[in-house]
């Protein structure tokens, strides 16, 4: 079973928690800070060519835009939660908390894995309140506390490749420009004077995605958005370029885990 907890007074947070599920993955990213545990069962995370297992009682935090995928064993379930952050709010608070403490006030720029009880502890504190019927001003008193404690951001850290690639960030632009109806890998590759092998390379070096995985893995990100704004399936799957409302729901459901419908209800 999988939850979902969303507010639109804070609109900068988003959590979840699945029990017993037996979802896979695929490589995926986010617009935001995510942070998970593991409940039950164990799981395999990779991301960048590493690959850690997760046991019970693990924390990960993974920044913005980091492409990664986490999944149980074969055939076995788990139980994890995940919390899904804004990073400009997470920043603003972590310049708050370092006025307070000698900790850096900059958002940390790579995953972070903690196998300690008191990171998991604390989350777990947390996302029980934001599932609770509390106050909204408790919630967001407790996000702030927890990301101040920044428990989340201690353990094996994960050094991250960051792009830095001019002709990427055009070939990007190009695409998102063009989300209904992106252009042909050749004639991507033709109007930004490159070859279909020197883009996927690009792609591949950059990101860990190939050009068409990485604009399904935008178009799931901005499907988030829409359906939490109550957008009908088939009009969002005309509109993100899809062939189809099932094409649609196949590639949501393969990167979140649950169908837009069920996304969208909760």
């Amino acid at each position: 079973m999988t939850q979902f907890w969303r507010d639109p007074t804070l609109p900068f947070v988003e959590s979840r928690r699945a029990t017993d599920s037996r979802a896979c993955y695929r490589p995926h990213s986010h617009p935001t800070l995510s942070i998970g545990v593991v409940d039950r069962g164990q799981s395999q995370f990779q991301c960048q060519r590493r690959r850690e297992w997760l046991t019970p009682g693990c924390l990960v935090s993974v920044p913005a835009g980091v492409v990664h995928d986490c999944n149980p064993l074969p055939d076995q379930p788990w139980s994890y939660q995940m919390l899904y952050l804004e990073p400009a709010w997470v920043s603003e608070v972590l310049d708050e908390a370092s006025a307070e403490t000698d900790a850096a006030p900059t958002l940390p720029s790579t995953v972070f894995i903690a196998r300690d009880v008191a990171p998991y502890q604390a989350f777990c504190r947390l996302n029980a309140l934001l599932f609770s019927s509390a106050p909204r001003a408790d919630k967001e008193a407790g996000l702030i506390e927890f990301l101040g404690s920044r428990l989340w951001c201690h353990g094996d850290a994960m050094a991250v490749h960051w792009p830095n690639s001019s002709n990427l960030d055009d070939l990007q632009r190009h695409l998102l420009e063009c989300l209904e109806r992106p252009p042909s890998l050749e004639v991507l590759a033709r109007d930004h004077g490159l070859s279909r092998y020197q883009v996927i390379r690009l792609f591949r070096r950059e990101t860990g995605l190939t050009p068409h995985a990485w604009l399904l893995d935008r178009r799931i990100q901005q499907a988030r958005r829409r359906l939490c704004q109550g957008v009908e399936l088939a009009e969002l799957a005309q509109e993100l370029g899809f062939a189809d409302q099932g094409h649609f729901q196949r590639a949501f459901k393969a990167r979140v885990a649950a169908t837009p419908g069920r996304y969208r209800s909760t």
